[in-house]
């Protein structure tokens, strides 16, 4: 059985879902993760729900329609869920050179207190979360989040936005993981900010996903 674990896993290396306007129904990853997953062409819904009850919801090729409010709230009212924002879905490979994973990490340091709300929103969603700081207050987080996969988040104080930070972030999540990994990121599409941030760090738009939570 397919699972959404292995369509991510292929996705890192480079094999994406066919663009064919179909639909893939897998089940929910985890008793944490349901997703409504968006990608050119086809949608993957990782929930513990039938294709055939997703066929009777959706018109077959309405690309809209999965990721519409009218179909996040059936789902959500049928798993006994909450349908969240729709966040676009970038990826990265991790640096590999020895001298950036040096230089991208400069200024950060692991940090033991997880006091930080944006650390506290992540130890909710995903396992194995690290926290690395700065001099500045800015935090790196990274962790496994939908599936098991390598997720990471960015925050850094009002004071210093605008001047590159966001990106020199971005970028040092690239250099925390082991090097033959790869590395995702959520942004609401409307954080233009963090979307610049996140793509001019090596970061490339795969898609969308919906996250649906107890």
């Amino acid at each position: 059985m397919t699972t959404l674990a292995a369509i991510l896993r292929a996705v890192e290396h480079g094999i994406l879902p066919a663009p064919d306007l179909g639909l893939t129904v897998v089940p929910a990853p985890s008793e944490r993760d349901s997703a409504v997953v968006a990608f050119t062409g086809h949608t993957v819904i990782a929930a513990d729900v039938s294709a055939e009850w997703v066929a009777e919801r959706i018109p077959e090729g309405d690309l809209g329609a999965p990721v519409g409010p009218a179909f996040l709230q059936a789902l959500a009212e049928r798993t006994g869920r909450r349908a969240g924002a729709t966040d676009a879905m970038l990826l990265a490979t991790a640096l590999t050179d020895p001298d950036s994973r040096t230089a991208a990490i400069a200024g950060l340091t692991p940090l033991d207190n997880h006091d930080h709300p944006r650390v506290e929103r992540a130890l909710q969603h995903r396992d194995d979360v690290r926290v690395y700081g700065d001099e500045y207050g800015a935090v790196v987080i990274t962790g496994r989040g939908l599936a098991g996969r390598l997720e990471c988040a960015i925050e850094l104080p009002d004071e210093i936005r605008g001047r590159g930070h966001g990106r020199r972030l971005a970028r040092a999540a690239r250099a925390v993981i082991p090097p033959d990994a790869s590395i995702w990121a959520q942004v609401t599409p409307g954080n233009a900010a963090s979307l610049r941030a996140f793509l001019a760090a090596g970061y490339h738009p795969i898609g969308s996903e919906t996250l649906l939570d107890t």
